[in-house]
């Protein structure tokens, strides 16, 4: 499937340096080669409180996955990880110049549905829109959905029947054709909220399975333990409708795990690629994860990517038979074990020697591969290197004192294969009021990560 070339992408973006004392805010970059603005931020917008903690976004309406002449994407819709608002966003009337339209107050969500710490979100056929949580308002664990209406935005309640939601949440993906949706589960925002701590891990506070529910009941009707499956987080169907299958990343044990439609109704889930973590020295544990943190397809279900945050890595793998991935292409894009850091490894079943850092127009990339934007016609896919402001405090405080960055990788949609562009760099580091965090991409109309077909 082909698109038009894209012009221009958001970013969710925060500021977290010593003594900034700022709100989160919408950046616009262009991404146009032929504009004199390549690659630069051309529009900031502030929302109105601190410290919300902006993540990820969906749209208002699907119109471009149901053919409703009358809808339009006119309305972002910006889930706040820590506050628990939503703000949303009108970017119809100037996509180069987005403005506030609406702020869903927590208050709300949390006397509506007794939920917070908000995080994925998705339109619905139905025209409202569906809003995962990973919590309870007092940041206990809990699994839930906000529904909104699609055109008031007024909060109507939980789409899951009551007392039904998972024990913990965080990305969620619907097939009405087979009649699912598929959850994951990060932990309880009272366990990450504050940082990485392991013994949380051996405590078994992080997730390990995936949820099934029933789409017209909307109820679970099974829960899928994972194998090597630890912290399973973003979900995707492919994306042909009648396919009964799909991938979830699982960050901390590093695995790709595909799950299917077995020819009994049940689900089933199997692991398909497998990250090998690095035995090093001079970092918190003895061995390193790769940590996936984001995965997407492009839109013909032909290539999966997703990035290692920690190993540093961005990889594309051919899924034309998704039992059997193949590794395509493969990058570098900074990490934890770059030559010259603190991290020193010892033992590495894939490198034979540490990667070098990268640098890109003279700057030095802090961090790692983190979200990933892939476009329409899969030769061009964009990469930003924030993970949640507190761990990236952790793993990588260069990102918290220099800012994140945004890059652009060529994509080889033949044979397979990912080549660095030089000469595109957003430098978030160089924000008007210091180093910021951007997070998701996300293309005016919807994108490979955003639509989903009925």
């Amino acid at each position: 499937m082909k698109g038009p070339r894209e012009e221009i992408i958001y970013l969710p973006c925060i500021y977290r340096n010593t003594g900034i004392e700022a709100p989160d805010y919408l950046a616009t970059v262009d991404v146009d080669p032929k504009s004199p603005h390549y690659c630069q931020v051309i529009h900031r917008l502030p929302m109105p409180n601190l410290k919300d903690e902006l993540h990820h976004s969906g749209w208002n309406t699907c119109s471009s996955c149901f053919g409703d002449s009358t809808k339009s994407r006119t309305k972002l819709m910006l889930p706040c990880l820590m506050s628990s608002r939503i703000y949303v966003v009108d970017v119809g009337s100037e996509p180069r110049a987005p403005k506030l339209h609406k702020v869903i107050e927590a208050e709300d969500i949390h006397a509506k549905c007794d939920l917070g710490y908000i995080h994925t979100s998705h339109c619905l056929a139905s025209g409202e829109v569906m809003v995962s949580s990973l919590g309870d308002p007092k940041g206990n664990g809990k699994g839930g959905f906000v529904l909104l209406d699609g055109e008031t935005f007024e909060v109507k309640g939980t789409w899951e029947r009551p007392g039904g939601a998972a024990p913990m949440g965080y990305d969620f993906w619907y097939q009405p054709r087979h009649n699912v949706m598929i959850s994951s589960e990060w932990a309880a925002p009272n366990v990450f909220r504050d940082g990485f701590n392991p013994a949380d891990v051996e405590a078994g506070l992080y997730g390990s399975h995936l949820h099934v529910w029933d789409w017209q009941r909307h109820e679970i009707v099974q829960t899928l333990p994972l194998q090597d499956g630890l912290i399973p987080l973003e979900v995707r169907f492919l994306h042909n409708p009648d396919a009964a299958q799909g991938f979830v990343g699982c960050a901390l044990s590093s695995t790709i795990q595909r799950f299917y439609k077995n020819q009994g109704g049940t689900w089933s889930v199997e692991k398909v690629i497998q990250v090998p973590p690095k035995k090093v020295k001079g970092w918190m544990l003895p061995e390193m994860p790769g940590l996936i943190t984001d995965i997407l397809l492009s839109l013909d279900d032909r290539f999966l990517y997703f990035s290692n945050w920690l190993h540093g890595d961005l990889r594309q793998y051919d899924i034309s038979d998704p039992q059997r991935p193949r590794l395509t292409g493969q990058l570098f894009l900074g990490g934890s074990i770059v030559k010259g850091g603190p991290v020193q490894v010892l033992e590495d079943q894939e490198l034979k020697s540490q990667p070098e850092p990268l640098v890109v127009k003279g700057k030095r990339v802090p961090g790692g591969p983190q979200m990933i934007q892939l476009s329409l016609d899969g030769k061009r896919l964009y990469v930003t290197t924030s993970l949640y402001s507190a761990w990236d405090k952790q793993f990588y405080p260069d990102l918290i004192r220099e800012g994140s960055v945004m890059l652009q990788i060529d994509v080889d949609t033949v044979k397979g294969g990912l080549k660095l562009n030089p000469n595109f760099l957003v430098d978030f580091g160089k924000e008007p009021l210091g180093p910021a965090l951007a997070h998701e991409l996300r293309y005016p109309g919807g994108d490979c990560s955003s639509d989903i077909w009925v």
